[in-house]
């Protein structure tokens, strides 16, 4: 990979900054300085200081953010969106949010630069679970969560298959494998009911970490990356 394309995925550098610093002996990599951006390096490997600062690249970043209400799942609209709520360089790292949840649902949003992953996490031939917690009124019966489950009409498609948990007759999980628009609040309008709250609580095999508050992210662990990207190489 050549060194100004290094810099610039990892954030550190344009390439017009990479090759104005390596003229200025401001880059090193393994412990050489070097003068031109334009040379190759392994990125696996290479161990690359930029200005006096030692530059971690990674093929691939994946986070987990606890998307609060009100900002947009997207990465260039004109409201404010989950990328402004993040640090800057993941901009540049040409990162994303993997699916979309509505402006005023909450919960878990995966955020990667790996976009093979996200097209096949987001397949419908992979069928990778969604679960969300909801609150909704009035109360729905036992009657109607086996309408649920079952599929209902949400406007001329029936929804696939579901799972509905009740806590209560307001309050429950629902998992589903589609991605329809509005396809929950469609799905419990369908049977008489109006969801109130919608919070992601996992998505495939990501849980939700309870400890980071609305607006809050971090890295995925390396348990957790690998969990995810199984998920994406099945079949």
């Amino acid at each position: 990979m050549r060194l100004d394309k290094y810099l610039s995925e990892a954030a550190v550098a344009s390439r017009s900054e990479s090759s104005k610093a390596a003229r200025s002996g401001k880059i090193t990599v393994d412990g050489a300085a070097v003068k031109s951006a334009a040379v190759h390096i392994d990125p696996e490997k290479a161990v690359v200081y930029y200005c006096g600062k030692k530059v971690n690249w990674r093929k691939f970043t994946y986070v987990m953010l606890n998307k609060p209400s009100g900002v947009i799942s997207s990465t260039d609209e004109s409201g404010r969106t989950v990328m402004d709520i993040l640090p800057p360089e993941f901009i540049k790292m040409n990162m994303f949010p993997c699916g979309r949840l509505d402006i005023d649902t909450t919960g878990l949003l995966l955020i990667t630069n790996n976009g093979p992953l996200a097209h096949e996490l987001l397949s419908p031939a992979k069928h990778v679970d969604k679960t969300y917690a909801y609150t909704c009124e009035p109360a729905i019966t036992e009657e109607q969560r086996v309408k649920l489950e079952k599929g209902v009409d949400i406007g001329g498609h029936i929804s696939a298959p579901a799972a509905v948990e009740l806590f209560s007759g307001t309050k429950g999980n629902i998992t589903i494998r589609e991605g329809k628009f509005h396809q929950i609040k469609r799905m419990f309008e369908a049977v008489g009911s109006k969801i109130t709250s919608l919070e992601r609580i996992a998505f495939g095999p990501l849980v939700l970490d309870e400890s980071l508050e609305r607006g809050g992210w971090r890295y995925l662990t390396e348990e957790e990356e690998k969990e995810l990207t199984s998920v994406g190489s099945k079949n």
